[in-house]
């Protein structure tokens, strides 16, 4: 039974069933239209068609060759997460979370960030991890599996990736509130997305940083869904809004818009360092491809509302505002394709020829001066290895 014949069954019963059809469909377009009319406004400068706007709170002003900067940003970031995850569908890497459309969050906020400040990502801010100078290679060896994460936290000032979802948000305010006591004015940001926002440990963060007026910058990357949860599944207000209930601000951005990201961040950031408390900034953007490669978004997820975001391409529409302007010409194009080409190439090899790491080495410094556990546990599976023919599992 179709819903149009179920609604025409429920009006002949009713002999005034037209008033009443009348009534209930004037009621439901003042709905409507209220919900239309109190839809939280994003900050944008750049319009989806590329077009410069201002806003009275946040704006910048970017030379030519900044903005080219921002752009050449977004292209070999794009560029790197596509080979990872054809490098993934071949067999190199066990799994890859891409940042497909997310691009103009993740490289707006990164490049909002002062040398002394520190990131807390989680495990899709490929963008920012650029942005901090984390080679793009290291990135890989977690998801080849053979390491826990290439790189040293202090000498980018960007923390490892991190798999538990929302857990980072902590760290990044006890390390805040160390700042703070330290007198020290650079600031920290914390990445998380819509879904881990519903986290405990998202909360008691903004508890703790409300508390002490801790110097961070919270940035929710809201791609509309937590896996296969849509937001309006996960929450009654908009994401930004929940600031409010913890005592400091909140602010929604175009997050496929570069520029409002920058305004935005860099904006929340000296706050941060003028002893004003956290920020809570929602970027509302969308994730493109799958949560991750073991994730089928066709499953849950229309193909009319990707094409919707498509439109909104955060790299389309600053190339257009570049041509438009004239900041940049055919050959600036010409040759960001060539480096393109060349990071791919560079990925993809440099990912084939990482060494397998020696098995026993999990076992290092796991203390510091060593623990008797360890060293029993340490001599159970080496005496495990060598059970194997040649002397080591495969």
């Amino acid at each position: 039974m179709t819903v149009e014949s179920t609604a025409a069954r429920k009006t002949t019963r009713r002999s005034s069933g037209t008033k009443r059809t009348a009534s209930a469909s004037t009621s439901t377009t003042k709905k409507a239209t209220a919900a239309t009319a109190s839809e939280p406004e994003l900050v944008q400068l750049l319009t989806p068609e590329g077009e410069r706007v201002q806003h009275p709170e946040y704006d910048i002003d970017l030379s030519a060759e900044e903005l080219r900067g921002l752009y050449r940003d977004m292209v070999l970031t794009r560029r790197f997460d596509a080979e990872a995850t054809a490098l993934q569908r071949q067999g190199e890497l066990g799994l890859w979370a891409s940042l497909l459309g997310q691009e103009a969050a993740q490289i707006g906020s990164g490049r909002a960030l002062r040398d002394d400040d520190y990131v807390f990502p989680t495990y899709r801010e490929h963008g920012v991890a650029w942005c901090r100078g984390v080679d793009p290679t290291n990135l890989l060896g977690m998801f080849r599996g053979v390491n826990n994460g290439g790189w040293d936290p202090n000498t980018n000032n960007f923390h490892l990736y991190t798999i538990v979802l929302g857990s980072q948000t902590l760290h990044a305010t006890g390390y805040a509130m160390g700042i703070a006591k330290d007198g020290a004015d650079s600031a920290v940001l914390a990445y998380f997305g819509d879904g881990a926002s519903s986290q405990g440990d998202v909360n008691e963060s903004f508890v703790f940083s409300s508390v002490y007026n801790a110097p961070v910058v919270f940035f929710c990357q809201n791609n509309q869904w937590a896996i296969s949860e849509p937001t309006e599944k996960q929450t009654r207000v908009p994401l930004y809004q929940r600031a409010r209930g913890f005592g400091f601000p909140g602010i929604r951005v175009d997050g496929n818009d570069v520029l409002a990201c920058l305004a935005v961040t860099r904006s929340a950031l000296e706050r941060a360092r003028r002893g004003e408390g956290p920020t809570l900034i929602e970027a509302f953007t969308y994730r493109m491809a799958a949560h991750t490669t073991s994730d089928d978004p066709t499953r849950y997820r229309r193909d009319a509302e990707r094409e919707e975001w498509e439109a909104k391409d955060p790299i389309l529409r600053l190339k257009a505002y570049l041509e438009n302007e004239g900041h940049a010409d055919a050959a600036f194009f010409e040759e960001l394709e060539a480096e393109s080409e060349a990071l791919g190439k560079s990925v993809r090899e440099v990912v084939r020829a990482m060494p397998v790491p020696d098995h026993m080495a999990m076992f290092d410094n796991v203390y510091a001066d060593g623990h008797a556990l360890v060293d029993e546990e340490r001599a159970q599976y080496a005496a495990y290895q060598a059970s194997f023919e040649g002397g080591e599992a495969e």
